[in-house]
């Protein structure tokens, strides 16, 4: 399932019309449902009224060809409660919950907050840990005690640390459903390790990081291998040269002529020269334009 961006219009606000048209994009590709309003999403760039009118755009577009699962993120367990009401009124399948950030809490307070959300959770929660960005880790100690909570089904365990990957695996694969978020750089051993599923924000530029499961699950492990080494290559040339994942995510499917790219949203900026060049020469490089596979 791809991690979604959210395109805004010149005016600044969210281009739902891009959006809907991203989404139907990696439909037809393959892809089983998305992740909206997550990381990729910008959410910490949105109102409250932007987040559930994404929502609710992500619902209408998706509708019962896949799932459709929105992040529900916010420091408190009240702010995450909202977000997880107006996830359940848009018809969301699923939210995407990361732990509190900003403020650095011990096991005992990231537990606490989860316990106190699920207790009031409309809807299945997917578990999200992205210690990068949230400052606060769900650990495999933490994910073995919230896994037991029942509105929890799944986690997406994005910390791209494979030994804390394969020990959140190992913890409670037989509770929740497991999927990898930097399938780019290790979704086949993931697969490989039995992980449920791919969650990753590359399939918005090159689909081939949703074909990496069908190959896999249809035996092509070879090739799947190949499609790895070029997601990886990927991904070192969005996050070097002074670039960032979002920006360099969104001025790459500007250059693609995909849906969904543009400006982010302030404090993220555009690339500049000659980090923008850089990326488009590198970019055109690894997909190779004319393979098919691009």
């Amino acid at each position: 399932m791809p991690a979604i961006t959210t395109p805004f219009a010149q005016s600044g606000e969210v281009d739902h019309d891009g959006l809907a048209k991203n989404i139907r994009r990696l439909l037809s590709a393959g892809s089983t449902g998305v992740i909206a309003a997550g990381c990729t999403g910008e959410f910490w760039s949105l109102t409250e009224t932007e987040r559930s009118a994404v929502y609710k755009t992500a619902v209408n577009t998706v509708g019962h060809k896949g799932t459709t699962i929105v992040g529900a993120a916010a420091i408190t367990p009240s702010g995450v409660i909202e977000a997880l009401h107006a996830a359940k009124e848009a018809g969301c399948n699923g939210a995407l919950v990361l732990p509190p950030y900003f403020a650095h809490l011990t096991e005992r307070e990231v537990i606490r907050h989860f316990e106190t959300v699920a207790a009031n959770a409309p809807l299945p929660i997917m578990l999200y840990n992205i210690p990068g960005n949230a400052g606060n880790a769900l650990t495999p100690q933490i994910v073995d005690v919230l896994a037991d909570l029942d509105p929890v089904v799944a986690i997406k365990e994005s910390s791209g640390d494979w030994i804390n990957f394969q020990k959140t695996l190992n913890v409670c694969r037989d509770r929740i459903k497991v999927f990898c978020g930097p399938s780019s750089t290790i979704g086949v051993p993931a697969m490989l390790a039995g992980c449920d599923g791919l969650i990753d924000c590359f399939p918005n530029v090159w689909t081939g990081c949703i074909d990496m499961w069908s190959l896999f699950q249809s035996g092509k492990i070879e090739t799947a291998w190949e499609y790895q080494a070029r997601a990886q290559a990927l991904t070192d040339l969005f996050v070097s040269g002074g670039r960032t994942l979002y920006p360099a995510t969104k001025a790459a499917m500007d250059h693609l002529g995909y849906p969904g790219g543009g400006a982010p949203r302030a404090p993220l900026q555009p690339l500049e020269e000659p980090a923008l060049q850089e990326l488009l020469q590198g970019l055109d490089r690894i997909l190779d334009r004319n393979d098919s596979a691009a």
